[in-house]
């Protein structure tokens, strides 16, 4: 935001004023209003001052005072009391202009509560996380050092002050709020020239950057390990500031800090790349085996708050067991660690790094400090064109390929013999349409400072006219993913004849799900570059990611030449170098027991096996019982009388074949030890994941190079890994089983058993957690284990909300107004009664009684869950406090997150802008509604839809009224099939449907069939307890018509509703009282054996002749199939599989029973009714079901016989269109005249009563006339 400097104490503590929009800013103008009221007020309104006057005064006391250098009445604090001969002298704080002045105490005014409603102008700041240093001169050793000081010295206060008087703009960005004081960074710019502040201060040796107390590592061993920041042990001669007062590590999470209530990531600065780097070790050994101690951290900060938030999404890296999760990435910053097919000098310095010098000028503008561990040994290879492939913690980072494939591409005169056509240079290949947009909005960024490649971003749907209409002239760098590549391919043949460089970012999600896609892209460039035009011309293919995956070794034996293999993550390495994952099940008491058969085996080859232990005690006792079986054992932990330099020469003693040496250690010595060949390693405590890959790292001598050895028979290894699995191993079960799920290893039972009781007791603790979102949308969530929200029904929180209490039983269609769009197929709205509604009613008084401004009254004290009034433009609102944070309510002026009850949105706003709701507003209950449409999901395996789809939607249904019908609802949600614009002709008394919503969506080509996503939702359901199974068979519950003003209940009591058992398995509604719908009522069921077992309604459909209905009932391989014929009524039931089918159709008209007909086929059960009276039926229940729909292909075959049939009376339709939804009114009727079929411009016409099916092709329209 910009901000402008009122005063300057230091710089931590100086006064701004903030510009812009924000939630601690007010316009200017409200101030102004402000200072005229005041001025008013104790100008003229009391004639009286003592009425205005306080009683005493005292230090911090808030009051208003009048100042004589500018003129006007002053809101100010009273920050001390002088006593003088006559009269007190106080001194104030004018805390709108940042002044200090004094007045005496007559001359203080009480302020009223009116003129304190707005926050403070002047805001109190510091730079975030700068602090003051100063010089010590030590006279006896004849050294100085930088070291921290208390307070700032006049010499950076005066460099401060000179800095901000010659910016010409400044702007700040706040990072956290401490009481009333701001932390931000600070940036100014000077001649045109951008610059921070905070790194100022401390390039200049005013200041040192101090490291959050939530990011210090855990461990005395890394801190051993780690460049140290304790600025006293830095001699001024050799510092270098920008370098060692940087945090070393801005953690990549990202914290809520204090009352902004926003997600503040670990890199504040403005468009910067916050990297931090320490000097590698220059002799470093790294040729195919880890590099331990080296005093270097992996850093986390990303390039772009955009870019961390993405990082940071990963559903993988974040929830169940976040310490399992996590721990594995941490394990880089304890130790590092690199696995290496050929040998690579590492480039640690930006100076040194094989870039592009204006590249490095670009990135040290956006104050880049260097490369990290991982990208100092990927982009030396990378830069030379050679092939790579990366595994990292965070090889999910672009910055390990992008800049030195920017770099590769300057040379233009590398790609002087290819052939003169249109074609990239390089691909870019992400796993989804959200990471290739970040990727490419990083290309624009840095390809500023390069030659123009011009890059693209294709994302392209199933539409083939949007692929043949891409134009990719004079493009040198695509990004894309697998399938619209492919799709972009079938109509640009020549795609890859100019391609050089294929990069697969996120390879292993890329080989998990779209393996063959990429494959096919591969065969693709590996035939293109076949031809001898290539000869001299680079090829290049580089892989990212962040686990192994088996098909690599495909990528790497078929389509790379000698790549450079990179492993930074020593999970991974382990499964690249074959590593034997072995599981051995065993009671607690036993261990010790298995560990001895463990070890009695013979071999030809020198074994040396590390056994871990977790504590010292059991460390003495593995020690006591392998000696005491004669079995030769070395013992260390921090308690042992032996040094580690005697073990390590016990340990790297010549022994003679077929030698057991075994070491019994705790985890805290391995990195003293730095064993790194051993041949086996038992893991005699159940491990974390992130002592885990340390333990394997000391076998990574042994790790077997599969690539280049591949006459190595698979089932060899030299390195084994034993785990001792134990009841009391729940504690990192689901870590490690991940894992070896991942490694492909043997699993034995009781490890599935014991994650599986884990799992469902994780379950459980979501289970007052939101539904899932994915759940709700697509019908699966992909990723249970790690997802926060619950994945099962919880009675009390899914029972029906906020639905109006004109519920039938049969399903029908209702109005909706989609007020919030949240994507393509997620709405929040409201259900509008046409006939009278409500909340329209409601809505009206609310506005007339607030246009009064005697009825405009702020809220002193803002609840929690409470209900409030709120102006928006001009329109008031009700609106609910939804959360407050825990030190805004002790300030004067705060935000609050608040929530629309009536259209489902929220929002921050000030607290006093919160208006006093009376409580004949508050009795209609709220009326937002959530409504997802089913039955289509995103392409190509997306989780999340296309921005595209989402404002395409956003733009064409927000604020429309739409019907739609409710086939299914849980708590607040209701999923609607389908969800149809209905426009009225008035001229001509009929109503056509302008558009379905879900068609619209599948026109984009960016959305696909979602066939499961109800039956999902019901399979769900059909956990909970039945006790009338009627009442699932219908969509809806039934609800007696009780909504009115005495009985209404309160919002404020809806938050959680307690529900009897019956009213929690209604989990399906209706409405009622609409012009579509019929009228029913519900009948109990005569099977009461039925009533305690699941019942679920089949898929029905159904069509005619004049003489009998054809019903087609959708059940494959029934067993005890059973149908009931009466007069009125068909009863069907049937088994299949574990379910239970249950279908009591009421007819529409009555039949003869004796000679209808049921028959059982493989897939179908057809059922052949009688009719009483021959002729035709408009529809085949009395009361409508969305599980009953007219089979139109028996329809369209029997109009081909006909295909203008004029005057027919052979052709019978129904009024159950499931697909279309066709509204009615009260006036609607028909002229008998009227009914004929008309035949013009290839169309058919089919009316009949009061229906009009249009048709042409194998599109049907159904209109209702009025």
């Amino acid at each position: 935001m910009e901000v402008l400097v009122l005063e300057i104490e230091d710089p931590g503590c100086f006064w701004v004023t903030m510009k812009g929009c924000g939630p601690y800013i007010v316009d200017e103008i409200e101030y102004k209003n402000l200072n005229a009221e005041m001025n008013q007020f104790y100008d003229k309104s009391y004639k009286d001052v003592d009425e205005v006057k306080p009683l005493m005064v005292e230090e911090g006391q808030i009051c208003v005072v009048f100042s004589e250098e500018l003129k006007c009445w002053c809101r100010a604090v009273i920050k001390s009391i002088m006593y003088c001969t006559d009269h007190y002298q106080t001194e104030c704080f004018l805390v709108d202009y940042a002044k200090y002045i004094f007045v005496k105490s007559k001359d203080i005014r009480v302020a009223l509560e009116a003129f304190m409603q707005i926050p403070y102008r002047a805001k109190k700041c510091r730079l975030y996380r700068t602090k003051p240093v100063t010089l010590r001169i030590d006279f006896c050793k004849d050294t100085a050092k930088i070291v921290p000081a208390k307070r700032w010295d006049s010499a950076a206060t005066r460099y401060f002050q000179n800095l901000l008087k010659a910016t010409t703009q400044m702007k700040a960005k706040l990072c956290a709020v401490e009481g009333n004081t701001f932390d931000v960074f600070l940036y100014v710019t000077i001649k045109d020239e951008k610059v921070c502040v905070n790194d100022d201060l401390v390039s200049k040796n005013f200041a040192r950057f101090e490291e959050a107390k939530e990011n210090t590592g855990n461990s005395a061993d890394y801190q051993e390990n780690q460049t140290s920041l304790n600025v006293e042990s830095l001699p001024v001669k050799i510092v270098n500031t920008a370098l060692a007062f940087r945090p070393v590590l801005f953690q990549e999470k990202v914290s809520t800090n204090l009352e902004t209530g926003l997600g503040i990531s670990s890199s504040f600065l403005e468009e910067t790349y916050q990297r931090s780097s320490t000097d590698l070790n220059e002799n470093t050994a790294s040729i195919v085996k880890g590099i331990p101690g080296l005093p270097f951290k992996e850093n986390t900060a990303v390039h772009t708050d955009r870019l961390q938030q993405f990082l940071n999404s990963d559903p993988l890296k974040t929830h169940i067991i976040e310490d399992d999760q996590q721990s594995f990435q941490n394990l880089s910053e304890e130790r590092n660690f690199v696995f290496l097919s050929d040998k690579i000098e590492p480039s640690s310095v930006l100076e040194t790094a094989p870039l592009f010098d204006h590249l490095k000028k670009e990135l040290t503008r956006k104050k880049f400090l260097g490369p990290n561990f991982t990208e100092s040994y990927c982009w030396p290879p990378v830069a030379r064109g050679c092939d790579v492939v990366a595994i990292s913690y965070q090889g999910n980072d672009p910055f390990l390929y992008i800049p030195p494939v920017l770099t590769f591409l300057q040379s233009g005169s590398c790609y002087k013999a290819l052939p003169n056509r249109n074609g990239p240079i390089a691909l870019i290949l992400c796993p989804g349409w959200k990471k290739a947009q970040l990727v490419f909005e990083l290309l624009k960024t840095y390809e500023r400072c390069s030659r123009q490649l011009h890059p693209m971003l294709i994302i392209l749907g199933q539409n083939k006219e949007e692929a043949r209409s891409v134009k990719i002239r004079g493009c040198e760098v695509i990004v894309t993913t697998p399938y619209s590549l492919l799709r972009l391919f079938e109509h640009h043949s020549l795609l890859f004849c100019r391609l050089c460089h294929l990069v697969l970012d996120e390879i292993d999600v890329l080989f998990s799900d779209t393996t063959e896609q990429v494959f096919t892209v591969l065969d693709c460039y590996k035939k293109a570059i076949i031809t001898e035009e290539w000869e001299y011309s680079p090829h290049q293919i580089i892989a990212v990611g962040t686990h192994w995956n088996k098909h690599i070794a495909h990528l790497i034996k078929e389509f790379m030449n000698d790549p450079y293999i990179v492993i930074t993550a020593m999970e991974e390495a382990s499964i690249y170098g074959n590593v034997q994952q072995v599981v051995r099940p065993c009671m607690n008491s036993e261990r010790t027991a298995v560990l001895l058969k463990i070890l009695d085996f013979t071999c030809s080859n020198l074994q040396k096996v590390l056994v871990f232990t977790n504590s010292v005690n059991e460390a003495e006792m593995v020690h006591k019982a392998l000696k005491s079986n004669s079995i030769f054992s070395l013992k260390i932990h921090k308690e042992s009388e032996f040094n580690f330099k005697y073990i390590l020469e016990q340990w790297t003693n010549k022994y003679s074949s077929g030698t057991h040496v075994v070491l019994v250690l705790t985890d805290d010595c391995m990195q003293s030890l730095g064993i790194t060949d051993a041949t086996c390693v038992i893991h005699f405590s159940f491990p974390s994941p992130r002592i885990f890959g340390q333990r394997l790292h000391s076998m990574s001598d042994n790790f077997c190079n599969m690539i280049k050895n591949s006459s190595v028979d698979q089932e060899y290894t030299k390195a084994r890994s034993v785990i001792l699995l134990t009841e009391n191993s729940a504690c990192h079960a689901l870590g490690i089983l991940r894992y070896l799920q991942h490694a492909e290893a043997e699993i034995p039972p009781e490890l599935h058993d014991l994650t599986a009781k884990m799992l469902e007791t994780e379950e459980d603790k979501k289970f007052s957690r939101p539904l899932c979102a994915y759940l709700k949308t697509f019908g699966i969530c992909k990723n249970r284990t790690v997802c926060p929200d619950r994945h099962q029904i919880n009675l009390q929180i899914d029972v029906p909300q906020n639905i109006p209490d004109k519920i039938i039983q049969t399903p029908g269609c209702v109005t909706i107004l989609p007020l919030h769009i949240v994507n393509a197929t997620n709405y929040f709205g409201r259900i509008v009664d046409k006939q009278k509604d409500q909340y329209t009613i409601l809505a009206e008084e609310i506005n007339e009684y607030f246009k009064k401004p005697s009825n405009t009254i702020s809220v002193k004290n803002v609840e929690k869950l409470a209900f409030y009034g709120l102006c928006e433009k001009t329109l008031f609102h009700r609106v609910q406090v939804v959360e407050i944070s825990p030190k805004e309510d002790e300030n004067l002026f705060f935000n609050v997150k608040i929530k629309y009850i009536d259209e489902g949105r929220t929002s921050q706003v000030p607290s006093h802008q919160l208006l006093h709701l009376p409580a004949k507003f508050q009795c209609l209950p709220p009326q937002a509604v959530e409504f997802v449409v089913c039955r289509v999901k995103p392409i190509d395996n997306e989780i999340e839809w296309n921005p595209k789809v989402t404002h395409y939607i956003h733009h064409k249904i927000k604020g429309k009224l739409h019907e739609a019908k409710i086939v299914h609802t849980l708590g607040n949600t209701a999923w609607v099939d389908p969800m149809v614009r209905v426009t009225r002709l008035s001229d001509l008394k009929m109503s056509v449907n302008e558009y379905n919503v879900r068609s619209e969506i599948l026109s984009t080509g960016l959305g696909t069939d979602n066939p499961e996503h109800i039956t999902q939702l019901q399979k769900l359901c059909g956990h909970m307890k039945v006790l009338d199974h009627a009442k699932n068979l219908e969509p809806l519950s039934i609800k007696e018509d009780t909504a009115g003003p005495e009985n209404a209940s309160n919002p404020q009591n809806m938050s959680i509703q307690e529900s009897s058992t019956e009213n929690c398995n209604s989990s399906k509604i209706t409405f009622g009282n609409h012009p579509c719908d019929g009228v029913a009522q519900t009948k109990e069921a005569e099977d009461s054996t039925l009533h305690q077992r699941k019942c679920f309604y089949p898929e029905i459909k159904w069509f005619q002749n004049e003489d009998t209905v054809t019903v087609t009932v959708k059940t494959a391989s029934v067993a005890d199939c059973k149908c009931e014929f009466s007069k009125e009524k068909v009863v069907f039931s049937a088994c299949s599989g574990d379910k239970l089918y249950l279908a009591d159709m009421e007819l529409h008209q009555y039949i003869l029973a004796e000679k209808s007909t049921c028959v059982i086929k493989d897939k179908e059960t057809i059922i052949v009714l009688a009719k009483e009276k021959k002729g035709a039926w408009c529809k085949l229940l009395k009361n409508e079901n969305p599980h009953v729909s007219f089979d139109f292909e028996h329809w369209e075959d029997f109009e081909d016989k006909s295909p203008f049939p004029v005057g027919t009376k052979k052709l019978y339709c129904t009024a159950a269109v499931t697909e279309e939804l066709v509204d009615s009114s009260e006036d609607s009727g028909t002229e008998s005249d009227e009914k004929n079929i008309l035949a013009c411009w290839g169309l058919f016409f089919q009316e009949t009563l009061g229906c009009l099916y249009l048709k042409t092709g194998r599109t049907t329209v159904l209109i209702r006339l009025h």
